[in-house]
């Protein structure tokens, strides 16, 4: 990363009134959350994670899907936020017109003390019940920072929900499923506002959210992307920061408001 992009970006950070941290999935694997497609090892190998995420596949085999989520939400609980997911909430303590917009559908930006990220695709930890009102459901008998690991491979049966009776699905996005009305609104507008968009960890390859980041550029924001890796994002971007979200964000926190890097 040369230094002159990075003090570049910062002096673009610190002097906005209105920013956007856009995440994706490379910020949480630095925290050891495996994305999407590697999340199927050992013996949830024997399935594909694209058949599994979807609404017939619950109707088909509830105990199976059930059991994989909860499988995956307790990975994300033995998970810990990194520096990058720190360095974001700070961001938002230092802009206090500042948005997060992620695409994860973990909790490690929540428990690095951002206030309230707009979930794109949902949440591990949203659970609601299939029915058309969709009532939030919480966990059987687990608190919340207690998130039981049924095993891998093993089905578990769903629970139903205390309102309807009806069976409760995981909080996600599933494929052939529209992004939630509310979240991409606020995104849309966010974007759309914004004097800087920090896109950090992800390839804008996904849409609709892939959209964010070029509403941003369309609408006359500054674009930062950090990324380790070249993606179709580069062009639109007016910096590009090579490298972990974890290394570049503290750094770059610290330089556009001189404060010391936290390590």
């Amino acid at each position: 990363m040369e230094s002159v992009l990075l003090s570049g970006a910062a002096t673009l950070l610190g002097e906005a009134r209105r920013v956007v941290v856009f995440t994706g999935a490379g910020i949480s694997a630095e925290s050891g959350v495996p994305t999407f497609r590697d999340d199927l090892t050992g013996l949830w190998a024997r399935f594909d994670a694209q058949r599994l995420a979807t609404l017939e596949a619950f109707h088909s085999d509830p105990d199976l899907v059930w059991g994989w989520y909860e499988w995956r939400r307790a990975r994300v609980r033995r998970a810990r936020p990194n520096p990058g997911h720190v360095a974001t909430a700070a961001i938002e303590s230092l802009v206090p017109d500042s948005m997060v917009i992620t695409q994860n559908v973990d909790d490690l930006h929540e428990r690095a003390g951002s206030r309230a990220p707009v979930h794109l695709h949902g949440s591990l930890f949203a659970p609601r019940c299939i029915a058309e009102a969709a009532h939030p459901a919480p966990f059987p008998g687990t608190a919340d920072d207690e998130a039981a690991d049924p095993g891998e491979g093993r089905r578990l049966p769903p629970p139903r929900c205390t309102r309807c009776g009806a069976l409760v699905r995981p909080g996600v996005v599933w494929f052939g499923e529209a992004l939630p009305e509310a979240a991409l609104a606020s995104a849309v507008k966010a974007a759309a506002a914004c004097d800087v968009l920090l896109t950090v960890g992800t390839a804008g390859v996904v849409y609709p959210a892939a959209e964010i980041p070029r509403i941003a550029a369309d609408s006359g924001a500054t674009v930062i992307q950090v990324n380790p890796e070249p993606t179709p994002l580069d062009m639109i971007c007016a910096t590009n920061l090579r490298g972990p979200a974890a290394q570049i964000l503290p750094a770059l926190v610290a330089a556009a408001w001189d404060v010391p890097e936290k390590k």
